[in-house]
């Protein structure tokens, strides 16, 4: 076997894969080196030595003795396989020919031709040297002229450039002292038009409040004198041009009484017989609200109004209405009724909701909540309300899980939407499995104040409602991360949950994953929110509304993250109170990635400063700002004056700002309707007064804890501000009766009024004014001790903590009460 290079490829395979070659080269060399007596048995013994280390390790000298191995240089892998023919050279005898030929070829040429330049002469030796030095001498003459021009093309470059700059020097400066001189002339025009502006604005001002004064003057004139035409209304500030309203179209008509209440309206309609007809428009009649009257209205004129109007009442609401059984009863004349709230109504019986369901079958929408239902109202749900879309149980708890068996009864429950079961803590997991059977095509779920609803309750809930799009979880703290899991078949697109520490930031990573088009978050007080949270928020592009307050672990890191994310663009709301971890940093993002954001909420975020105020002037479609708590001084405040789109504003708590820097805000800011200036006791009477001067849209105002003001500044309030519909002056220890009859005469619009610890306040002036406003929250006692000061209005020396109103402290709220009773036509 000379040469394997022609045999079988199976065959040259098998040697090349078994080692053949090295071990016969290993074996060898062995033998060549070493020997030995017996070269069997050392055969023999090599071979068991290489089958122990193995063939991958095999060596050529490995056979060999150690103190016997040469000392060369391995060249190659092995030479055996030259000598098989394993090796797959392509190197023949013919091959090897043409290679010496090439190369004995060019060693020839290349030593014939030197030889041939040394040994035969240059012929014209002088004049190829003549020819080089003329080119030699063209060569550097062109290269100092190259230089030259260079230099030259430099100089005149850098002369332009210099002229240029000075020319441009020149522009700017002249253009500079222009801008100066216009600017100037613009500054002194503005500053002229801004105190024409303040001028006049001052000027309206006094005149509006010497005319309220002088109005005020001659009613108390006319009451002394002609006590008989006061009493009939009858004015001598002159005659007031009559306006008959009802020459005006049908459709103007209607659209004025409907701003009306019930109450409005029966009176209205006692006139005169052309008031009386517009009061009988079919329109006026498809809403009655009877909550509002409540404390007035009798049986006797419910049940007359509602046979009258039977054929065009829609809506119903009782809440809170004490009725008997027949009025009830009545109800049931109303065959077109669509909705019905007979919210805590404590005279409500199974058999008065009989009648109610066997006579209104169209209603869609049913307000049960607070009641004393139990399973025979349940059973009658689904045989007569199969058009339901709209429940509401809340705080119903005479009913069992086998009342919610019933829904599935006949046709059923099966078109209802929106269900409230919140305070129902008598539902057990079996009810959740009986409401999924029955109303599978729920969307909206809420379920708040609920301890005993647990995870198992939602798996149950879900395992057929697969259309639910919003769940409210107030008060449910035993919900966890598996509760919103078990929500991975349903297509979320609202999430509210408060008060819950079990919820971790891996439910917010569930929600990246499973909810991509959910746009509005509500996990407040949640304590085991973190950063991580807001980084899995980061990539929902249709979040619209996030609120996390109170989750004290969220810090800037956190925020910038969900910042960076394309929710940024889309976002609108953003509460983030009690983030205390805050700084201005944050606010720096948010201007930048934010033109979106209407709502902002930074209540007690103590690390945010003037220098982040600046930046949240920056974000335009801001309309709505809460810095509650905050380190904001005067300065923040005239820099968040430039704003100009706020519409409301919080400064609770803020002891930084004074008179000054509301007045600073209020000059900028003629389109605000809500300011918060409660618990700062250093704000005097002057706020009061920019208020009414520059703020004459205001809706809602709360001075609550400002000893300060006094009845003078609430008088040019009434003057000016006759929107307004919620004040709270609850702590102004300094005002007194006259301070309500300027509120009824100015504030007509005024609805809810809250005068807690106004010890100048009498309980008759008081009881007057519930008369007048819908809701009213009154307390003659002294402010308590966390107010910050006495019953004088002066600080008080040691600082006491913050303790609940004693058991003594009467806090009287009413609703909106009349004198005398009215019947309704």
């Amino acid at each position: 076997m000379a040469s394997l290079r022609t045999a079988n490829p199976r065959l040259r395979n098998y040697f090349k894969e078994n080692y053949i070659p090295q071990v016969c080269e290993a074996l060898l060399c062995g033998l060549l080196i070493t020997c030995p007596e017996d070269p069997l048995k050392y055969l023999q013994k090599m071979i068991i030595t290489i089958m122990e280390n193995g063939l991958e390790s095999l060596l050529w000298d490995m056979c060999i003795d150690p103190s016997m191995r040469p000392k060369i240089r391995r060249l190659s892998e092995t030479y055996m396989e030259q000598l098989f023919g394993l090796d797959d050279q392509l190197m023949t005898p013919e091959l090897m020919i043409k290679a010496c030929t090439f190369y004995t070829g060019h060693l020839v040429k290349t030593h014939f031709c030197t030889w041939r330049d040394t040994v035969i002469p240059l012929i014209n030796e002088d004049e190829l040297l003549a020819e080089k030095m003329e080119k030699a001498m063209e060569y550097d003459n062109f290269r100092l002229q190259k230089y030259i021009f260079r230099l030259w093309q430099s100089y005149t470059e850098g002369q332009k450039k210099q002229l240029t700059a000075i020319l441009l020097r020149m522009q700017k400066m002249c253009h500079r002292y222009k801008l100066i001189a216009i600017l100037t002339k613009w500054r002194d025009k503005a500053r002229q038009e801004y105190k024409k502006r303040e001028d006049e604005l001052m000027l309206k001002h006094e005149l509006q409040l010497l005319k309220w004064r002088s109005k005020l003057k001659l009613k108390v004139v006319a009451k002394e004198l002609f006590p008989e035409q006061s009493a009939s209304g009858t004015s001598l500030a002159g005659e007031i041009p009559e306006c008959d309203i009802s020459l005006l179209p049908e459709r103007v008509i209607s659209r004025i009484f409907a701003y009306l209440t019930l109450r409005d309206i029966v009176i209205c309609g006692q006139v005169c017989h052309s008031w009386v007809l517009m009061t009988q428009a079919s329109s006026l009649w498809n809403s009655i609200d009877f909550s509002a009257v409540k404390n007035i209205i009798t049986d006797k004129c419910i049940v007359s109004t509602l046979q009258r109007w039977r054929l065009n009442v829609l809506r119903l609401n009782f809440r809170g209405c004490v009725l008997r059984l027949k009025t009830l009863r009545s109800v049931s004349l109303c065959r077109n009724l669509q909705e019905l709230n007979v919210s805590d109504c404590p005279t409500l019986t199974d058999e008065s909701m009989r009648y109610i369901s066997e006579g209104c079958p169209g209603v869609l929408y049913l307000n049960l909540s607070n009641t004393t239902i139990t399973n025979r109202t349940m059973r009658i749900l689904p045989r007569y309300f199969q058009n339901l879309q709209n429940l509401s149980l809340a705080y119903c708890r005479k009913f069992t899980d086998k009342g919610l068996q019933y829904l599935n009864l006949g046709n059923g429950c099966h078109k209802l939407i929106y269900l409230d079961l919140s305070g129902c803590t008598q539902i057990s997991v079996q009810g959740f499995r009986n409401i999924a059977n029955s109303c599978t095509g729920i969307m909206h779920l809420t379920i708040n104040d609920m301890p005993t609803l647990t995870d198992n309750c939602v798996k149950a809930l879900v395992e057929k409602c697969s259309r639910i799009t919003s769940i409210v979880f107030i008060g449910a703290p035993h919900i966890s991360d598996g509760g919103l899991k078990a929500l991975s078949t349903c297509n979320l697109r609202k999430i509210r949950f408060e008060g819950n520490k079990r919820i971790t930031d891996a439910c917010f990573k569930f929600i990246d994953k499973n909810y991509p088009n959910i746009n509005h978050i509500y996990m407040a007080d949640c304590k085991r929110i973190t950063d991580g949270s807001l980084k899995s928020l980061s990539s929902l592009k249709q979040l619209t509304v996030l609120n996390l307050a109170n989750c004290i672990r969220i810090g800037d890191m956190g925020l910038r993250q969900f910042l960076d994310g394309p929710v940024s663009t889309r976002i609108r709301e953003l509460n983030l109170s009690n983030c205390i971890h805050l700084s201005d940093i944050s606010i720096v993002k948010l201007s930048e990635r934010c033109p979106n954001l209407n709502y902002l909420s930074l209540r007690n975020c103590e690390y945010l400063t003037d220098l982040g105020i600046e930046y949240i002037v920056n974000i335009f479609s801001l309309l709505s700002v809460d810095l509650s708590g905050t380190h904001i001084s005067n300065e923040g405040l005239m820099i968040l004056s430039r704003h100009k789109k706020l519409k409301e504003l919080s400064l609770s708590e803020c002891y930084k700002i004074t008179d000054v820097g509301i007045q600073a805000f209020c000059k900028g800011s003629l389109i605000l309707e809500h300011l918060d200036v409660s618990y700062c006791p250093q704000l005097t009477d002057e706020i009061i007064k920019a208020l009414a001067i520059y703020c004459i849209h205001l809706t809602s105002l709360s001075i609550a804890g400002c000893p300060k003001i006094t009845d003078s500044a609430m008088e040019m309030l009434s003057a000016k501000c006759h929107y307004l519909h919620i004040l709270d002056i609850s702590g102004c220890i300094l005002l007194t009766d006259q301070m309500l009859e300027d509120l009824q005469r100015g504030c007509r619009q005024l609805r809810i009024l809250k005068m807690q610890y106004c010890r100048c306040i009498s309980k008759e002036a008081a009881k007057r004014m519930s008369s007048i406003v819908q809701q009213q929250e009154y307390n003659p006692n002294d402010p308590p001790l966390w107010f910050g000061y006495d019953y004088e209005g002066k600080p008080l020396k040691r600082q006491h903590e913050i303790t609940p109103l004693k058991g003594d402290e009467e806090v009287i709220v009413t609703e909106s009460t009349h004198s005398r009773e009215e019947e309704v036509v």
